[in-house]
């Protein structure tokens, strides 16, 4: 499911409150990031249907930025459980990226 946020404290407390989450920090100018967008959407949606998924975008909270250390983008932060498990940055491969979120996702869900 997309979340859309409001402030940034609403992606604290949503980064501390979600069982899986994906945070994609992302800028309009970026071409990769408009790009993969929709491609890691759409991995989501049908490979890992329990996980939430949230856009932050640079320029509504370039605070938000600097304190997740995302300086590149697009820039890719998986929590489980509040922590962070991965961590993706520009340059990204779906398949990499399905294969290991699925690792944590599937022991997780299997447990659960």
């Amino acid at each position: 499911m997309i979340i859309r946020i409001e402030t940034a404290e609403a992606l604290k407390e949503l980064v501390n409150k979600a069982e899986n989450l994906l945070v994609y920090f992302y800028s309009d100018g970026c071409a990769p990031c408009v790009s993969l967008r929709p491609k890691v959407e759409q991995l989501i949606y049908e490979r890992f249907p329990k996980m939430d998924m949230v856009y932050v975008d640079a320029k509504q909270f370039p605070g938000l930025i600097s304190e997740f250390q995302a300086y590149s983008f697009p820039v890719l932060i998986f929590f489980f459980e509040g922590k962070e498990y991965l961590r993706f940055s520009k340059y990204v491969s779906l398949m990499e990226l399905s294969d290991s979120i699925g690792r944590i996702y599937d022991l997780y869900h299997l447990s659960n």
